[in-house]
């Protein structure tokens, strides 16, 4: 592995008006690990997601992914780059079948319906949703819906999966099956960062945890320290 991060974010700013969603973010996240993004509500985790991944663009900053710089560039190039992800809010497409939801990310490298529907398949089973595989998004649990939004961004190949709170709405069982999931994503090579608030799970998962405070990040290191630094805990809690 280089010694360079996968991804590196520096300075990051996205303004609404008056509001500075972001604010002089920075970010590494290393190849082959899961790193969690985490914060209080509206401290800008979605934001920096979305200006990532290519869904709106930057006021400022920069956003370097395997050495090149992407930040401005629109979705679709920053996907077939290798950035996938998911969302806090599940988008499904309702009308499709699980398979044809899943065979439309696939197409993005594999153009040939035939191979496309083929690796479709493939990463149905991975994500244990082949049985369902006929059924319409929109009638799975919420539960299968997360799959679906997992297997739909593992479809394109992604080098660096952006996953959006998938703990959110399960059940103990469900969070448990989870992480297996997540823990065999890593196993394939692809670099995880994650926005969770379902701590307990997130930390014996997360390599190193990213704090966002307000826009800015006030904290960056290891889970267990993340746990005990004051600034942390006065983020989430307020002072004393």
């Amino acid at each position: 592995m280089s010694d360079e991060p996968l991804l590196r974010v520096r300075g990051l700013e996205k303004r609404f008006g008056e509001l500075r969603a972001l604010d002089g973010f920075d970010l590494d996240v290393a190849e082959g690990r899961l790193t969690a993004l985490i914060g209080p509500n509206g401290a800008g985790k979605t934001t920096a997601f979305a200006c990532i991944a290519g869904a709106q663009r930057p006021s400022a900053g920069s956003v370097r992914f395997k050495g090149r710089e992407v930040a401005g560039l629109p979705y679709h190039r920053i996907a077939r780059l290798g950035v996938a992800r998911t969302y806090q809010v599940v988008q499904t497409f309702d009308a499709m079948s699980v398979v044809e939801a899943v065979t439309v990310g696939a197409l993005l490298r594999r153009p040939k319906l035939s191979e496309a529907r083929a690796w479709a398949d493939e990463i149905l089973g991975f994500v244990g949703l082949h049985a369902k595989r006929t059924m319409l998004g929109r009638s799975l649990t919420i539960a299968d819906k997360k799959r679906l939004e997992l297997a739909r961004a593992l479809s394109t190949e992604p080098r660096l999966i952006l996953l959006d709170e998938v703990m959110a709405g399960l059940t103990p069982t469900e969070c448990a099956d989870a992480v297996k999931l997540l823990r065999s994503i890593l196993a394939r090579g692809v670099t995880i960062l994650m926005v969770e608030h379902v701590m307990e799970v997130l930390m014996p998962l997360a390599d190193r945890v990213v704090v966002l405070a307000a826009g800015k990040p006030i904290f960056a290191g290891s889970p267990q320290a993340a746990a005990a630094d004051p600034l942390v805990i006065e983020a989430y809690l307020g002072r004393p």
